[in-house]
């Protein structure tokens, strides 16, 4: 089971054209948001550090009206991690592979146009509920079909990926990428994840060890 930002997403573009769109540098940016990571704030107080009193959800919308072709705050396939679709297409000969993670409600069309080798995909949009709350685990296992011990959940975070699904019973892979990752990666609860990854090239060969 897959998360999706920053683990098979690559978010630098998205990120990157939110300060294009705020008129920020794109460092400033980059660099505050990586300063939410560290303080362990959410990801949207960002925008009010470096314009104060912005409305995101209605920046959205305004964006959306003015440039109703472009990608605006959204991906597509130019942005997935180059390991994925090898990774995934190995571990789909050996397991179920299935992505699901906190994403807006056009993510999902947006990975499915993708045509990842991945036998589902859903969103926390489309549960009406997101990580950390365990019921998304709950989710997760139903969706599975399997029990949690047997689903190994693959994310960039400690809070949303490794404690939260370990809290639910499920083995977790932390993979050292995005903002969160990195820094994750080098607190002491890093030792609560089964495993710690640099690509997902590794978890071919992990799966079959755990």
């Amino acid at each position: 089971m897959f998360d999706v930002g920053e683990t098979l997403i690559d978010e630098t573009r998205i990120w990157s054209r939110w300060a294009d769109r705020l008129g920020v540098p794109r460092l400033a940016f980059l660099g505050v948001l990586g300063g939410m990571a560290a303080l362990d704030r959410h990801h949207r107080d960002t925008f009010e550090i470096l314009r104060p009193g912005t409305d995101v959800e209605a920046e959205i919308v305004k964006w959306r009206e003015e440039d109703p072709d472009g990608l605006r705050e959204n991906f597509d396939a130019g942005d997935l991690y180059p390991d994925v679709r090898d990774a995934l297409e190995k571990l789909q000969r050996k397991v179920t592979v299935i992505i699901a993670g906190n994403q807006p409600p056009q993510a999902k069309a947006a990975l499915e146009k993708m045509r990842l080798p991945a036998d589902a995909i859903f969103t926390s949009a489309e549960w009406g509920v997101e990580k950390p709350d365990q019921a998304f685990y709950l989710k997760v296992a139903e969706v599975a079909g399997v029990k949690p011990q047997e689903i190994l959940y693959v994310g960039d975070r400690l809070d949303n990926d490794v404690l939260a699904a370990g809290q639910a019973g499920m083995r977790t892979a932390l993979i050292r990428r995005g903002p969160w990752g990195y820094l994750h990666s080098q607190r002491p609860q890093a030792t609560k994840a089964d495993v710690v990854i640099d690509s997902l090239h590794e978890l071919p060969d992990i799966v079959e060890t755990l």
